[in-house]
């Protein structure tokens, strides 16, 4: 089935405890994403349903009790950081066959991907999340890489966190990985999940009067599989992109934005192999004797 919006707004995903649950969606079966906000005395349970998880704090810290395959239960203190602008976090990833419950007080993130094959869990602290700055100039922007190939023994996931200060581009040129070519790109379903806020190194806003907010993009790469986006996108909301050329995403002057991006695909591989929009690809060249943005790396 063809969806013809791949966009969601906060809420509009909405399960139970959780303010936004990415599963049994129309066209979409690959990755998924659960996210909700923690109060004093709140208790989270999920159960093992063949899926990897990474549990990521966005906001506080978190609590989070596991019963890994033949082991006993055991109980793992995560952290967390004050604001997703506030750099690394630490994180939990669990592999299928774990059960766990999720207490804490903050908002909290759980990345999935099912059909997974067993992996061992690994508490990943702050000080070892691999932090990457990307591009130079205005398309300069921060990684947090701690759920890639090179940092996490997953099975099937690949999960970043990107911060895009204002004024900057993410994903530019615009890329696509919607087939498999062996060395050259590979399929892979992607969810965007968003938050925003007034920009440290702007002014400051007048209280009530601030609507920070990003920009992103998504179109066709063939006739045969019509997408088309260009959205607003703030704290809560979700975009999901399934194929097609998808960039820029876009931090407003005024606005900080952060992606929470999941990836997974049917051949179960786990290679970020993507092809650029050769309209595009020249731009690039234009930021080459350009520095990478000074307000970088942020939470440093």
């Amino acid at each position: 089935m063809t969806r013809d919006d791949w966009f969601f707004p906060r809420g509009a995903l909405a399960d139970g405890p959780w303010e936004s649950v990415i599963k049994d969606i129309d066209g979409w079966r690959h990755t998924g994403l659960r996210v909700a906000d923690l109060a004093e005395g709140d208790v989270l349970e999920l159960d093992d349903e063949g899926v990897e998880r990474i549990v990521i704090p966005l906001t506080g810290p978190a609590t989070v009790e596991f019963t890994p395959p033949g082991e006993e239960t055991r109980r793992q203190e995560l952290i967390g950081r004050p604001s997703v602008f506030a750099g690394a976090t630490d994180v939990l990833y669990l592999g299928a066959g774990t059960s766990f419950t999720l207490s804490g007080t903050g908002r909290v993130a759980v990345a999935e991907a099912p059909d997974a094959e067993p992996r061992p869990w690994r508490y990943v602290p702050r000080d070892e999340v691999p932090v990457e700055l990307r591009g130079r100039g205005r398309n300069s922007r921060q990684v947090h890489n701690f759920g890639t190939p090179a940092a996490l023994d997953a099975s099937r996931f690949m999960v970043v966190e990107v911060i895009t200060p204002s004024m900057n581009w993410s994903g530019f040129p615009p890329h696509k990985h919607d087939e498999d070519l062996p060395g050259v790109e590979a399929s892979l379903e992607e969810i965007y999940y968003f938050e925003s806020e007034v920009s440290a190194s702007w002014p400051v806003a007048p209280e009530g009067a601030a609507d920070p907010f990003g920009l992103m993009r998504v179109y066709s790469t063939d006739q045969d599989r019509p997408i088309h986006l260009m959205q607003e996108v703030r704290t809560g909301d979700v975009v999901l992109v399934p194929h097609g050329y998808h960039g820029p995403t876009v931090a407003t002057p005024g606005s900080d934005l952060y992606m929470l991006n999941v990836m997974a695909g049917p051949s179960g591989k786990r290679e970020w192999l993507l092809r650029e929009d050769p309209e595009h690809r020249w731009v690039v060249d234009g930021f080459a004797n350009e520095e990478i943005d000074g307000r970088l790396p942020m939470g440093r």
